[in-house]
């Protein structure tokens, strides 16, 4: 597969994306007030198995509200139960509608699973009337063999998205590998790094990560999304409206930023009219790679 995935349907950065439990859809206004750029109905380990039929249509009923009402920015995504079974089968064809984003898929094992929930949503998109790749498909990597498996996982299918390395303490992914979590992140900092090199190669869009488990600790959330932004990390994961706006501005250029941006591709494209390829800006030498670079962040970060 190419490098820049030409076959993939264009979709927007997400810098946040909260879980709420399928439970609890009447707090999506509480999400909607946070600001995330998404939600995370989450019908898998947020639900008991004696409430998931419940949780499903409380969902669809969401959802079908969405698809209904106007565009509000918020895109709302779905974690079904893994596909080894009957029950995330199901989740997916009844949720795969109007309204819908995308899925979440977990306990992802290999690319066979993707290709698997790939067809099946190309099936939905026929069924529903709705063009192929309408649905993103986002792979959670929470098993040794999925983590190194990265690259052929977000390869399997042009549909696949927002895929990252989400290290959170406790849970599948530690259990799996066997680190010790610290909030400084350093033990995951190569397994992150890893994985957004498989994910970029592939060209699957805007990476995200996650998570940070600590409710209250607003400053440890803060640094640990600056060390994913560094990375090259497009947004985080989240499971508190607390921390969406944290996320939010540490995944979004200030104005600083972007009138250096703008500042910078003029004085290239000048150089360039002039019949230079580099030219001296602000005590840096920069040419026309730094002017694409500055060009892509004014346009994902276009302001009104």
């Amino acid at each position: 597969m190419s490098s820049e995935n030409p076959a993939a349907p264009q979709r927007p950065p997400l810098r946040s994306l909260l879980f709420v439990p399928g439970t609890r859809t009447d707090w999506l206004p509480k999400a909607r007030a946070a600001g995330a750029d998404a939600v995370i109905l989450d019908l898998e380990d947020a639900v008991p198995q004696q409430e998931k039929a419940a949780a499903r249509a409380r969902v669809a009923e969401a959802l079908a509200g969405t698809a209904a009402g106007p565009d509000d920015g918020m895109a709302h995504f779905v974690r079904i139960n893994p596909l080894d079974g009957w029950t995330g089968a199901e989740e997916l064809r009844a949720l795969a509608r109007p309204g819908l984003a995308g899925i979440v898929l977990p306990k992802v094992r290999c690319a066979q699973d993707v290709r698997l929930a790939d067809r099946l949503l190309t099936w939905c998109e026929h069924e529903q009337g709705l063009p192929p790749g309408k649905f993103a498909l986002v792979p959670l990597l929470e098993t040794a063999r999925a983590l190194h498996a990265a690259y052929d996982i977000a390869a399997a299918a042009p549909r696949v998205a927002y895929t990252g390395a989400v290290t959170a303490p406790g849970g599948d992914v530690e259990r799996a590998i066997g680190y010790r979590w610290s909030p400084a992140g350093t033990e995951t900092s190569a397994l992150r790094s890893r994985v957004l090199l498989d994910v970029r190669a592939v060209g699957a869009p805007h990476p995200v990560t996650g998570l940070w488990a600590r409710i209250t600790d607003l400053a440890g959330l803060r640094s640990f999304a600056e060390q994913n932004r560094s990375l090259g990390y497009a947004g985080m994961m989240a499971i508190h409206p607390s921390h969406v706006p944290v996320i939010n501005e540490v995944f979004s250029p200030g104005d600083d930023e972007l009138a250096r941006c703008a500042r910078l591709v003029a004085a290239v494209e000048k150089a360039q009219a002039d019949g230079a390829g580099a030219v001296s800006f602000e005590g840096e030498m920069v040419d026309e790679a730094m002017a694409a670079t500055a060009r892509q962040v004014l346009r994902q970060h276009a302001r009104p």
